[in-house]
């Protein structure tokens, strides 16, 4: 029997017990273990059948329950102590508040009060199953690191009605995915509302006389609000209702009207937000991924409409508060549109944004450069063309990026790119298991503060440290023997054949772990390359490894489905069944599982293929260590004691041939170095070499992997100049904003002109030596520019057999004479400091107090 009407009848606490509803729809409960012990106290059975969730929870109790709650008076205090801590953790001045956090003296004091924070998916919780993988997930840790520090951030994404997907495998191995329907009702989620109660609505224009609308649900991170737009509203028709019905579901126009909602949509629902709660409209927007590139577009249009700016004079007020953040070394990882399907959605009869001509919307994501393709609409080029500043997620995924994207710039060497890099970290709070805090604090001392655990991790005993290890892979174990009694019987095997999972894995093996997205760089494979070599690791009866590995693939990607069809095939051998296992539906929940108990965390991705990798940072901080190739935050941070680096055959082109190199030389380090000293014990039965090799990891690599250094790195280095930037545009009724369109306009138009006509040096003697100084003479031609309007430099560093220039010093030359026809002198003195083979030339480039870098306009002028 169905139903005719579906409604939502919400759980009435008493008086006493009110504070619970704040506790639950406050995500804090999810890092803050006390909170959770209150929800767990109420029902234990029904806490572990809901997922550890307290909206669930709540919504069950009956008037029955809640009376035997509030009779407890040692419940209702609990529960009371717990919103009092809640209220203190939201109002206490944390690192952002403290003079000198992130400002310097340019900033005046001027307070940067609100930014915004567009991401496709946030991975909060399990609860809250709006995420897909390690996009998702570092955009959740951002949430809590800046919760944490103070900084005031305001999240914005979609609620994806079917979340991404659940994994489960048939007979065969095969990857199936089924889409359960989320209820946002039965979520931590509340609706933004107007001051009537009624629910606000975002709408977007479509084609052909169209709409989208959207509802906004807000979700509470801390201290940091998130806002959800849900497309699943009455008034859209059919294929409106489904835009947010799943994490990069559908393609084409869904995909594309999915993107737009995120950022035309987002905008808007940030506008209301701001309205209703009194809350500052942001500052600077931090664009997580090109997916919500849309929302500097919608800027743009605010800023013509509303304050008479040109397109060109938004354009610079918006990028000057703009940060975008590319995430993906791999070109096939990057959205792009066919440029029809954006004329049509931004036509007429569609989504045309006021102020925006259609084709300067075009141009803003064209592969208009050396190997783009001019038919299609680039998200990750318009993010760059409207972010002032861009980064990349590791320091090797910024050189990276800066080859990959280099086009957009021509004519400068790599090393002047305009992509920095942040290295992402991971939030302590959510992945470090208890037991571990636990054990520093009984040792270290209750008060003891996150970050300095790792100064005094040499305090805590190694033998309790050891036997602590030991419980958490005893946890992991019963975790994963649940999980694979579940995957068996849904392959079809009958419960008189699942005898054999209660005894699978050994709490006292070496436990490697390996979770990841199936995408083919990653190389799940990998370690199959030689299976008689990998049999003979697991079935080593003095020195045992057990595997538990995990991950999905794009329900589209049918190569990375067979990679995992090959392994759980592989997990399915009698000769190693129960010692290698593949855990279906990898979500939060099973990684704060697996990264306390595993020993070592493998990662033998294509090099360089890896934005940055933060699994093998959460296995670090639960005591693991890592065994990877050098790519991502492994290249950056490995220091040779804190766990091993695969040997790469960078360089052998033929795949197959670097598979089996590469996969060679893990089988090598296993066999000759990892596994013997997991077992060299001494006369208690410590492995002591390798617990020094994990207390150095924690001591040094601890610190440098929080999300918490992260979010300050992101304040100081990003958030801080963006929002001088964008109070320098907008001030004087955008004076700024107008004063460098203007400039961009005319230096445009007259670089044609600019040249370099002939250079002098005074002082060079035929047997140079350090300390000679010369003077430079170069002779320029500006046509109509001014001399003060470029900027001059002499450029010398080393040179090699073809004369290329390398690690560079720059010297600017000042104008000293004028001529006709827009002729220039510019001076310079340059004392030499170097030997060796050197050399030098002259180059002219754009200047303005305004540009935030050399090579931000893409213009330059050599020789």
């Amino acid at each position: 029997m169905k139903a005719i009407r579906r409604l939502h009848v919400r759980t009435v606490l008493p008086q006493t017990l009110a504070p619970l509803h704040d506790l639950a729809l406050n995500l804090r409960w999810s890092w803050h273990p006390p909170t959770r012990d209150i929800f767990a106290s109420i029902d234990p059975e029904l806490w572990q059948a809901s997922g550890h969730d307290p909206v669930a929870v709540l919504s069950s109790l009956r008037t029955a329950d809640m009376d035997r709650l509030a009779a407890d008076e040692s419940f209702v205090t609990r529960v009371h102590e717990a919103a009092a801590d809640l209220e203190r953790y939201l109002t206490k001045p944390r690192w952002y508040q403290q003079e000198g956090a992130g400002r310097t003296a340019e900033h005046g004091d001027r307070e940067l009060r609100s930014i915004a924070y567009f991401s496709p998916e946030f991975g909060i919780t399990s609860v809250l199953p709006q995420y897909s993988g390690g996009l998702g997930i570092l955009a959740g840790d951002h949430l809590k690191a800046a919760s944490d520090q103070g900084i005031p951030i305001v999240g914005v994404g979609l609620f994806y009605t079917s979340g991404y997907f659940a994994q489960r495998f048939n007979a065969e191995g095969w990857q199936q995915e089924s889409y359960p329907v989320l209820d946002p009702d039965d979520l931590p989620l509340s609706l933004l509302r107007e001051e009537d109660g009624t629910p606000v609505v975002v709408r977007l224009a479509m084609p052909q006389g169209g709409h989208l609308d959207a509802r906004v649900w807000r979700a509470q991170v801390g201290r940091v609000p998130l806002l959800l737009l849900d497309s699943d509203v009455e008034t859209n028709d059919a294929a409106r209702r489904e835009v947010t019905n799943r994490l990069y579901g559908g393609g084409g126009d869904q995909r594309l009207e999915q993107e737009m909602l995120l950022g035309i949509g987002g905008v808007r629902a940030l506008r209301a937000y701001s309205r209703i709660t009194g809350a500052p409209e942001p500052t600077v927007y931090h664009t997580n991924e090109g997916h919500a590139g849309f929302q500097g577009v919608e800027r743009i249009s605010e800023l013509v409409s509303r304050a008479g700016l040109t397109f060109d004079e938004a354009l610079r007020a918006v990028r000057a508060g703009t940060v975008f953040t590319t995430h993906t070394p791999v070109p096939a990882g990057i959205d792009r549109f066919d440029v029809d399907a954006i004329r049509a959605h931004f036509a007429e009869d569609g989504c045309q944004l006021d102020g925006v001509p259609l084709d300067r919307l075009l141009a803003l994501g064209a592969e208009d450069y050396e190997g783009g393709d001019r038919s299609r609409f680039n998200m990750a080029v318009m993010g760059m063309r409207l972010g002032q500043r861009v980064n990349g997620v590791s320091r090797l995924h910024g050189a990276v990026s800066r080859e990959m994207f280099s086009g957009l710039w021509p004519g400068f060497d790599l090393d002047e790119v305009p992509i920095g890099s942040v290295t992402n970290g991971v939030h302590a709070g959510t992945w470090v298991d208890r037991k571990l805090y636990d054990l520093a604090k009984a040792h270290l001392g209750p008060e003891t503060a996150a970050r300095s655990v790792f100064t005094r991790i040499h305090e805590v005993p190694i033998d309790a440290f050891w036997r602590t290890k030991r419980e958490l892979r005893a946890q992991l174990i019963d975790d994963a023997r649940a999980r694979l009694k579940t995957s068996l019987r849904d392959r079809g095997v009958t419960e008189a054949e699942l005898g054999w999972t209660e005894d699978v894995l050994d709490p006292d093996a070496l436990t490697i772990g390996f979770a990841r997205r199936g995408a083919t760089y990653k190389r799940l494979t990998l370690m199959l390359r030689d299976p008689e070599r990998l049999k003979k690791l697991l079935n080593d009866p003095e020195r045992p490894v057990q595997l538990l590995i995990a991950g999905k693939s794009h329900p589209a990607d049918d190569t990375g489905k067979a990679l995992i069809q090959q392994m759980v095939r592989f997990t399915d051998d009698p000769e190693v069944r129960g010692k290698i296992l593949y855990l279906p539906n990898y979500d939060i929940a099973m990684a704060q599982q697996l990264y306390p108990g595993c020993d070592v965390w493998l990662n033998n991705p294509l090099r360089p293929f890896e934005a940055c990798g933060t699994s093998g940072m959460k296995a670090a901080l639960n005591g693991a260590l890592n065994l990877s190739i050098l790519d991502g935050w492994w290249d950056e941070w490995y220091d040779g004691q804190n766990g091993w680096a695969i040997p790469t055959a960078d360089g052998v082109e033929d795949p197959d041939r670097r598979d089996d190199l590469e996969s060679a030389a893990l089988y090598e380090l296993l066999e000759r170095t990892v596994v013997p000293t997991f077992y060299d014990r001494d006369e208690d039965g410590l492995p002591q070499r390798w617990l020094e090799m994990v207390s150095h990891t924690l001591s040094t690599l601890g610190p440098k992997v929080l999300a918490d250094r992260m979010v300050r790195d992101y304040t100081e280095q990003y958030y801080w100049p963006a929002a001088h930037a964008a109070w320098s545009a907008a001030a004087d009724d955008f004076a700024g904003a107008r004063d460098l369109a203007a400039y961009v306009e005319q230096v445009h138009a007259s670089w044609p002109q600019v040249r370099i006509d002939h250079v002098d040096a005074d002082g060079l003697s035929d047997a140079p030596q350090i300390g000679d100084e010369i003077s430079v003479h170069a002779f320029v031609g500006l046509g109509d520019l001014d001399p003060h309007q470029v900027r001059v430099q002499m450029a010398y560093g080393r040179a090699n057999a073809e004369d290329t220039l390398t690690d560079l010093e720059y010297v600017d030359l000042e104008p000293t004479q004028s001529y006709e026809e827009g002729r220039h002198r510019f001076d310079g003195r340059m004392r030499l400091a170097r030997t060796g083979a050197l050399g030098w030339t002259v180059r002219v480039l754009p200047r303005h107090g305004q540009l935030a870098g050399a090579a931000e306009l893409g213009l330059v002028t050599l020789p």
